[in-house]
Protein backbone atom coordinates (compact mmCIF):
# COMPACT_ATOMS: atom_id res chain seq x y z
CA UNK A 1 0.00 0.00 0.00
CA UNK A 2 1.31 3.45 -0.63
CA UNK A 3 1.99 6.28 2.01
CA UNK A 4 1.78 9.83 1.57
CA UNK A 5 1.63 12.07 4.41
CA UNK A 6 -0.63 15.12 4.04
CA UNK A 7 -2.37 17.57 6.04
CA UNK A 8 -5.82 18.05 6.01
CA UNK A 9 -4.63 21.55 5.12
CA UNK A 10 -2.64 21.28 2.68
CA UNK A 11 -4.42 22.83 -0.44
CA UNK A 12 -3.60 25.69 -3.30
CA UNK A 13 -7.00 27.59 -4.43
CA UNK A 14 -9.66 25.44 -2.80
CA UNK A 15 -8.72 24.69 0.44
CA UNK A 16 -9.81 20.80 2.42
CA UNK A 17 -12.43 22.73 4.58
CA UNK A 18 -15.33 23.00 2.54
CA UNK A 19 -14.01 20.56 -0.42
CA UNK A 20 -15.94 17.24 -1.78
CA UNK A 21 -13.59 15.16 0.09
CA UNK A 22 -13.78 17.13 3.35
CA UNK A 23 -17.47 16.37 3.04
CA UNK A 24 -17.14 13.14 2.40
CA UNK A 25 -15.20 12.58 5.48
CA UNK A 26 -17.25 14.18 7.64
CA UNK A 27 -20.00 11.65 6.77
CA UNK A 28 -17.64 8.43 6.65
CA UNK A 29 -14.70 9.07 8.97
CA UNK A 30 -11.20 7.76 8.00
CA UNK A 31 -12.97 4.89 5.44
CA UNK A 32 -11.38 3.74 2.57
CA UNK A 33 -12.61 6.60 0.41
CA UNK A 34 -12.70 5.13 -3.74
CA UNK A 35 -11.47 8.87 -5.36
CA UNK A 36 -11.30 10.07 -9.13
CA UNK A 37 -8.77 12.03 -10.18
CA UNK A 38 -5.99 13.04 -12.65
CA UNK A 39 -1.90 12.58 -12.74
CA UNK A 40 -0.68 15.13 -15.55
CA UNK A 41 3.01 14.27 -17.40
CA UNK A 42 4.09 17.54 -19.31
CA UNK A 43 6.58 16.95 -21.33
CA UNK A 44 8.83 20.03 -22.78
CA UNK A 45 10.55 20.66 -26.20
CA UNK A 46 13.74 18.40 -24.66
CA UNK A 47 11.02 15.68 -23.89
CA UNK A 48 11.66 16.11 -20.12
CA UNK A 49 9.01 15.81 -17.75
CA UNK A 50 8.13 17.74 -15.15
CA UNK A 51 8.56 16.76 -11.28
CA UNK A 52 7.30 18.45 -8.52
CA UNK A 53 8.50 17.71 -4.71
CA UNK A 54 5.68 17.91 -2.29
CA UNK A 55 6.49 20.27 0.08
CA UNK A 56 5.51 18.07 3.46
CA UNK A 57 7.25 14.72 2.68
CA UNK A 58 9.91 15.61 0.33
CA UNK A 59 9.04 12.78 -2.24
CA UNK A 60 8.91 14.17 -6.17
CA UNK A 61 5.76 13.18 -8.20
CA UNK A 62 3.64 14.51 -10.94
CA UNK A 63 1.02 17.14 -10.59
CA UNK A 64 -2.26 15.44 -9.81
CA UNK A 65 -5.58 15.37 -7.45
CA UNK A 66 -8.93 14.81 -7.02
CA UNK A 67 -11.63 15.59 -8.98
CA UNK A 68 -14.62 17.80 -7.54
CA UNK A 69 -18.20 17.76 -7.68
CA UNK A 70 -19.49 18.49 -10.85
CA UNK A 71 -15.94 18.40 -13.23
CA UNK A 72 -14.77 15.71 -14.88
CA UNK A 73 -10.84 14.36 -15.38
CA UNK A 74 -9.52 17.02 -17.44
CA UNK A 75 -11.19 19.76 -15.23
CA UNK A 76 -9.38 17.86 -12.35
CA UNK A 77 -6.06 18.00 -14.49
CA UNK A 78 -6.42 21.38 -15.38
CA UNK A 79 -6.87 22.40 -12.52
CA UNK A 80 -4.05 20.83 -10.37
CA UNK A 81 -1.33 21.71 -13.41
CA UNK A 82 -2.74 25.61 -12.17
CA UNK A 83 -2.63 24.85 -8.85
CA UNK A 84 0.33 23.00 -8.48
CA UNK A 85 2.48 24.60 -10.87
CA UNK A 86 1.21 28.05 -11.97
CA UNK A 87 1.18 26.83 -15.96
CA UNK A 88 -1.75 26.74 -17.63
CA UNK A 89 -2.63 23.71 -19.61
CA UNK A 90 -6.20 24.18 -22.49
CA UNK A 91 -8.16 20.29 -22.44
CA UNK A 92 -7.75 20.02 -25.52
CA UNK A 93 -3.87 19.85 -25.56
CA UNK A 94 -4.45 16.40 -22.97
CA UNK A 95 -3.69 13.11 -24.68
CA UNK A 96 -5.12 10.40 -21.93
CA UNK A 97 -3.03 7.82 -21.77
CA UNK A 98 -3.95 5.46 -19.11
CA UNK A 99 -5.54 5.03 -15.84
CA UNK A 100 -4.05 3.98 -12.46
CA UNK A 101 -5.93 2.05 -9.99
CA UNK A 102 -4.30 -0.46 -8.84
CA UNK A 103 -5.26 -0.49 -4.80
CA UNK A 104 -1.53 -2.09 -4.22
CA UNK A 105 -0.16 1.11 -5.57
CA UNK A 106 -2.83 3.84 -5.65
CA UNK A 107 -4.33 3.54 -1.83
CA UNK A 108 -2.97 6.07 0.33
CA UNK A 109 -2.93 6.83 4.06
CA UNK A 110 -2.77 10.14 5.48
CA UNK A 111 -1.11 11.19 8.81
CA UNK A 112 -4.97 11.67 10.21
CA UNK A 113 -5.84 7.77 9.09
CA UNK A 114 -7.36 8.63 6.60
CA UNK A 115 -7.46 6.20 3.87
CA UNK A 116 -7.88 6.79 -0.25
CA UNK A 117 -7.75 4.63 -3.04
CA UNK A 118 -7.74 6.43 -6.12
CA UNK A 119 -8.79 6.24 -9.60
CA UNK A 120 -6.67 8.43 -11.84
CA UNK A 121 -6.83 8.51 -15.48
CA UNK A 122 -3.15 9.85 -16.45
CA UNK A 123 -2.67 12.92 -19.54
CA UNK A 124 0.30 13.68 -20.97
CA UNK A 125 0.55 17.64 -22.59
CA UNK A 126 3.58 18.85 -24.45
CA UNK A 127 1.89 22.22 -24.83
CA UNK A 128 0.50 25.11 -22.32
CA UNK A 129 1.19 28.82 -21.13
CA UNK A 130 2.58 30.61 -18.23
CA UNK A 131 5.57 30.75 -16.07
CA UNK A 132 6.61 27.34 -13.80
CA UNK A 133 6.07 29.09 -10.06
CA UNK A 134 4.95 25.92 -7.61
CA UNK A 135 2.43 26.40 -4.93
CA UNK A 136 3.78 27.42 -2.14
CA UNK A 137 1.46 25.00 0.26
CA UNK A 138 1.95 22.08 -1.92
CA UNK A 139 4.98 21.93 -3.93
CA UNK A 140 8.15 22.71 -2.61
CA UNK A 141 10.03 22.88 -5.86
CA UNK A 142 9.84 22.25 -9.64
CA UNK A 143 12.00 21.05 -12.34
CA UNK A 144 12.57 18.96 -16.11
CA UNK A 145 13.73 16.20 -15.68
CA UNK A 146 14.77 12.89 -18.65
CA UNK A 147 12.16 10.71 -17.94
CA UNK A 148 14.06 7.65 -17.69
CA UNK A 149 16.41 9.90 -14.77
CA UNK A 150 13.29 11.68 -12.13
CA UNK A 151 14.11 12.96 -9.36
CA UNK A 152 14.74 11.08 -6.57
CA UNK A 153 12.90 9.68 -3.98
CA UNK A 154 10.33 8.85 -6.70
CA UNK A 155 6.21 8.71 -5.44
CA UNK A 156 5.16 4.92 -5.86
CA UNK A 157 2.46 6.05 -8.51
CA UNK A 158 4.43 8.03 -10.09
CA UNK A 159 6.70 5.55 -11.24
CA UNK A 160 4.24 3.61 -12.13
CA UNK A 161 2.41 6.17 -14.27
CA UNK A 162 6.11 6.95 -16.21
CA UNK A 163 6.18 3.39 -16.39
CA UNK A 164 2.51 3.01 -18.41
CA UNK A 165 3.68 6.49 -20.64
CA UNK A 166 6.44 4.53 -21.72
CA UNK A 167 4.86 1.50 -23.12
CA UNK A 168 1.86 4.10 -24.29
CA UNK A 169 4.71 5.75 -26.26
CA UNK A 170 6.18 2.39 -27.88
CA UNK A 171 2.76 0.52 -28.31
CA UNK A 172 0.47 2.95 -29.18
CA UNK A 173 -1.97 1.13 -26.77
CA UNK A 174 -3.89 2.74 -23.96
CA UNK A 175 -2.71 1.91 -20.06
CA UNK A 176 -4.52 0.07 -18.03
CA UNK A 177 -3.17 -0.66 -14.23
Amino acid sequence: MGRMDCDEGDTHTMSYTGSYIWSLRRQVGSRTLLVPGAQVLLIDAEGRGLFQQRADTGVWELPAGSCEEGGDFADAAVREVAEETGLRVEREDLTAFGTLSDPKVHTLTYPNGDVTHCFALCFVARRWAGELSPGADEVRQALFRPLDAPPRPLHPPTEVVLSMYERFRVEGRFQAR
